[in-house]
C-alpha cells in the first residue's frame, strides 16, 4: 500500500530523472542557439534555415554522445521502480 510519502517521493525522483536525462541535449541546443543568436546579430543575417539546420545537426549529435548515460539513468530508474513494486510499495 503506497502512501502520500512514497507517491511524492517517486514523483520527485522521475522529476530529477527527467532533468537528468534531457539536461545535456537541451543545454547543447540552448549554447548552439546563443551561438547562432549572437552570430546573427553580429553579422545581421536573419536567416531563418541559419538557426534550424545547426540546432538540429547538434541536438542529434548530443542524443548521440549522451544516449549511454541517458540510457544508464533510464534503466536504474526502472530497476528502482520495479523493486519498490515488488516489495509492495
Amino acid at each position: 500500500m503506497m502512501n502520500e510519502v512514497a507517491v511524492l517521493e517517486i514523483g520527485r525522483e522521475a522529476t530529477y530523472m527527467i532533468l537528468k536525462t534531457a539536461g545535456p541535449v537541451m543545454m547543447a541546443g540552448m549554447i548552439v542557439g546563443l551561438a547562432i543568436s549572437l552570430f546573427q546579430a553580429l553579422t545581421t543575417i536573419q536567416e531563418m534555415t541559419l538557426t534550424f539546420v545547426p540546432k538540429i545537426l547538434v541536438i542529434l549529435l548530443a542524443i548521440v554522445v549522451f544516449l549511454p548515460f541517458m540510457m544508464t539513468t533510464m534503466i536504474e530508474f526502472t530497476q528502482s521502480l520495479f523493486d519498490r513494486i515488488a516489495a509492495g510499495g
